[in-house]
């Protein structure tokens, strides 16, 4: 293996160790805090939808019903998701307690 060799694999694996490094300590926290946002927002849309899923009465759902089977997917998640939960606000509250 020449010098030039060596050189250019050194700076192929550094290159992608930085990357890795960037990554991990930027990128992915910015990520993960934009998808819990993105996954709050779906909750309080589908709570303000079907809050009869958990027993809230809504005259609203009678209209909200046919958007049932457009959102079937995202329902049965959403529902397993909430039951998990302690409390509507818990997540919220884990952002700013680390």
């Amino acid at each position: 293996m020449t010098l030039a060799d060596r050189i250019e694999s050194f700076r192929v694996t550094l290159e992608e160790w930085l990357r890795g490094l960037y990554h991990g300590m930027f990128t992915h926290p910015a990520y993960e805090k934009i998808e819990q946002e993105a996954e709050d927002t779906e909750d309080a849309f589908m709570l303000a939808c079907f809050p009869d899923a958990f027993g809230i009465p809504s005259p609203v759902s009678y209209y909200t019903a046919e958007l049932l089977p457009y959102l079937e997917d995202e329902f049965s998640a959403w529902e397993r998701r909430m039951w998990d939960r302690q409390s509507i606000v818990e997540r919220k509250g884990h952002q700013y307690h680390f």
